[in-house]
């Protein structure tokens, strides 16, 4: 397993990909695309050559379309890199008692490598103390928080796999992380905080911030990398932006366009602030690819160690 926050360049199987960068504007666009091809096509040809299958386990609650639909992707792209897929199907309204009872199987069955939870559960159901019977060992996204505490520690551990994306695209422009001021905008258990002590362990200075943080652009304008997770569209801005600075947007969100069209966008003003970023992710096409692939990579090294 990946020792977390040890940053990922200290053993070359985990070297961050270096992807050349189109233009736009004085930016250079972070292809999360292009990087999670490049560690999907690494993650197979490692599973090819390993000494034990590698399967990944996964629950799926109710009927939720979304949850299908990624559930489905997310077969095949397993089987792509080499990853046997098993889709455990509960039925909706299931209560607290059959899913973690499912879970505590899938712990104990010696062929399962890795274990993850589709979401949403139902709303009567405690989604954190589910997520906390997953054995830590084949907990590859990262929820229990034996693994998310880990993090702070620095011992091997499962890093959440948003988190692990963020931190390894920075690294992929070249940037110095040692001594570089860095602002996470927003602290949520899976991606805020994790990405705050990965960055720390980097020896960046950290400033971790949230709804309440008062004059947050003073604090961005400052920034050589600025990680935003806040979930509020159009968030960041050109004049929050130190010029040349890189902009990771980790933000899902979906609007209307002045047509009524829903469309996908993230936490940056995405134009804007390429006239002034050094470095920036898009969305989509950014951090959701490269988790698509760290969740590939931790699947792998719970199986291969």
């Amino acid at each position: 397993m990946l020792a977390a926050g040890a940053l990922f360049c200290l053993d070359p199987r985990y070297a961050p990909p270096m992807v050349e960068s189109e233009s736009i504007s004085s930016a250079r666009l972070i292809d999360g695309r292009a990087l999670g091809k490049v560690v999907r096509t690494s993650i197979a040809e490692r599973i090819a050559s390993g000494n034990r299958p590698v399967r990944l386990d996964a629950i799926l609650v109710g009927d939720d379309r979304s949850a299908e639909l990624y559930a489905a992707n997310q077969q095949k792209t397993c089987h792509a890199v080499g990853i046997d897929y098993r889709l455990h199907r509960i039925q909706a309204g299931a209560g607290y008692d059959e899913i973690a009872g499912r879970v505590l199987l899938l712990n104990t069955d010696e062929d399962v490598t890795a274990v993850m939870l589709h979401l949403p559960l139902p709303a009567d159901v405690d989604t954190e103390r589910i997520q906390s019977l997953i054995d830590p060992s084949k907990d590859v996204e990262g929820v229990n928080p034996a693994n998310i505490g880990n993090v702070v520690y620095g011992r091997r551990s499962l890093v959440p796999c948003t988190a692990l994306a963020a931190v390894e695209m920075i690294e992929s422009t070249g940037v110095t992380l040692k001594g570089a001021n860095c602002v996470v905008i927003g602290a949520s258990n899976i991606v805020g905080k994790p990405v705050a002590v990965l960055l720390m362990r980097a020896q960046a200075t950290v400033i971790s911030t949230n709804k309440f943080t008062p004059k947050l652009a003073e604090f961005t304008r400052a920034a050589d990398v600025v990680v935003t997770a806040a979930g509020v569209p159009g968030l960041v801005t050109s004049d929050m932006v130190k010029p040349g600075a890189v902009v990771i947007d980790v933000g899902i969100n979906r609007i209307l366009d002045s047509e009524g069209n829903a469309r996908t966008v993230g936490d940056v003003s995405f134009d804007d602030v390429s006239s002034v970023a050094g470095w920036i992710t898009p969305v989509p096409g950014g951090v959701g690819p490269m988790t698509v692939a760290m969740l590939l990579r931790n699947t792998t090294d719970a199986a291969l160690g």
